[in-house]
């Protein structure tokens, strides 16, 4: 993974593209043979859809039951408690995917991706079981240990996928959706289960101790991380070459295990100082301010070593990244504000059922994604064969404008109250816009997997894995921001003057995404002239 091209002929991917630590032949070979696979997927994918679908039960899980659970419970009968739910809410997210840049860094430059994969998942368990002892009292402390743990998991898993093609393979783009389907999978359990068992006010006594259903929930993603762990514990060894140790060889044993014992200290050490920014969430705006920034001074340092291609290939993926900030800011308000409006706007009742509201809205998506990825995929196919595909930058403004057509369809929830001018509203309506959600979804977030590992050279794959969710971090924060001001001009209000001022926030957040989709339409020539040869 520490190979520099100077040659804009040779492509990555290739036999040559790659170099074990120890620059051995038989690693590259061992590599060859998994990237000539015969059929649709090569079999690892399946080992490493497995342990995503796991982690992302876990993570999912938790995070469909965060917002609901510090402003019901952690922050209950404070005045502005679904203020500073939202503004937490976002901390903690934005911390998530702000610290899957650093897992992978640390990844590249020293653990390699098996065994950030394994920090990261052990320290996921023992964050929610921690959680799970006493959520009102070790809550933030658990929280810490699942934020570190995401990531140094999150990018790397992402990164090995992108290594099991070689440059140039058609089947990548399938294989991502197949990943994809994975997250949506456990995105789907983690939400219902999850939420479903916070809500129940269900108990548990063992051993004395009562455990309450939110004790409960954060349990069962600890348990389901196990599983994920085992699964990659099993079958790791199928991988050949890929994630292993980045050391060069020549390094003496004793130096490589210091500098991984120092990665391992490093990440226990710095969960003190997430606690504090995650509580008080004003601490958060200062590391955004240096987060982002710092980043990108690292990137541009790793960018004098690149050819002029490679250099412009990646200015392409930082459009597809700034985007993204916008696009994620808007989507995530589903962990937040629309966590809180489900919870006090919304009716229980979809087409003809009753279901939990906050059930529906951490549930709806994965359900669509997971019935509309095959479809999508044949549209794009059909698409290609009469030469109508649209580019990737094309795709990714449709995303944005079906992004704006679903927050208008949640605007459109004040026409829907039953009984009229009670401020609840039709849970029909509001799967609707998750449905349209999807499409814009399913037209961005699998492309932007796979774009970051097309545009990036090998050694910065896990650095342009991580700063595509450091984007994500970003919206995440910003996402934050927007439902915490939804929330603030709520307090104390019925619940008609809270439905009329959620639904005219998300007409405006509509306004912005429909702006973003025709600018990128607009921009397109452009960056696809950046992109070179990728499409």
């Amino acid at each position: 993974m520490s190979t520099n091209f100077t040659s804009e002929e040779e492509p990555l991917g290739n036999e040559k593209a790659f170099e074990s630590p120890s620059g051995s032949t038989v690693a590259s070979m061992e590599l060859d043979k998994i990237q000539n696979f015969k059929g649709a997927y090569p079999r690892q994918l399946w080992y490493l859809f497995l342990t995503e679908m796991w982690e992302r039960f876990c993570f999912y899980g938790m995070r469909g039951i965060l917002t609901i659970f510090i402003a019901t419970k952690l922050l209950e009968g404070l005045a502005d408690a679904d203020r500073t739910a939202n503004l937490q809410y976002g901390a903690i997210q934005a911390f998530v995917y702000a610290f899957t840049f650093i897992g992978g860094l640390f990844a590249d430059k020293i653990l390699g991706f098996r065994k950030s994969l394994f920090w990261g998942a052990l320290l996921m368990i023992i964050g929610n079981f921690i959680i799970a002892a006493s959520p009102e009292h070790f809550f933030y402390a658990g929280i810490c240990c699942t934020i570190v743990g995401t990531g140094f998991f999150k990018p790397n898993i992402s990164t090995m996928v992108g290594t099991l093609y070689k440059d140039g393979d058609p089947r990548r783009d399938a294989g991502f959706g197949l990943f994809y389907s994975g997250i949506n999978i456990g995105a789907l359990l983690g939400g219902i289960v999850c939420v479903g068992v916070g809500k129940s006010n269900a108990s548990l006594s063992l051993g004395g101790h009562v455990f309450d259903s939110w004790a409960l929930a954060f349990a069962c993603a600890g348990f389901v991380m196990i599983i994920g762990f085992i699964n990659f514990l099993v079958t790791n060894k199928s991988l050949g070459p890929i994630g292993l140790s980045p050391l060069k060889a020549s390094m003496p044993d004793s130096k490589k295990r210091s500098l991984e014992l120092a990665v391992y200290v490093g990440s226990i050490v710095v969960m003190p100082l997430i606690f504090i920014m995650v509580k008080n969430t004003n601490y958060t705006d200062i590391f955004m301010a240096i987060i982002g920034p710092a980043t990108l001074v690292y990137l541009f340092y790793e960018m004098r070593k690149l050819t002029r291609v490679e250099a412009q290939k990646i200015v392409a993926a930082l459009v597809f990244i700034v985007f993204s900030v916008l696009f994620w800011a808007i989507f995530e308000q589903a962990g937040g504000s629309l966590s809180i409006f489900a919870l006090k706007n919304v009716n229980d009742r979809v087409l003809g059922m009753t279901v939990d509201p906050n059930i529906v809205n951490n549930a709806a998506n994965s359900i669509f994604v997971i019935a509309l990825s095959p479809l999508v995929g044949i549209l794009w196919l059909a698409l290609a064969k009469k030469k109508l595909n649209p580019n990737t930058v094309v795709k990714f403004g449709l995303g944005f404008l079906f992004l704006g057509a679903a927050y208008y369809v949640f605007f459109s929830t004040r026409f829907f109250q039953h009984p009229s001018g009670s401020g609840i509203t039709s849970l029909n309506v509001f799967t609707f816009a998750y449905l349209v959600i999807t499409f814009g979804e399913l037209c961005l977030s699998p492309i932007g997997l796979s774009i970051m590992t097309k545009l990036s050279p090998k050694p910065l794959w896990g650095v342009m894995m991580g700063m595509w969710f450091l984007a994500s971090a970003y919206g995440q924060y910003v996402a934050g921001i927007i439902g915490a001001g939804l929330a603030d001009a709520k307090e104390g209000a019925t619940d008609l003057d809270r439905l009329l001022t959620y639904t005219e926030g998300y007409k405006q957040l509509g306004i912005y995404a429909l702006i973003a989709g025709v600018a990128l339409i607009v921009l397109s020539p452009l960056v696809r002239k950046l992109m070179h040869e990728v499409s």
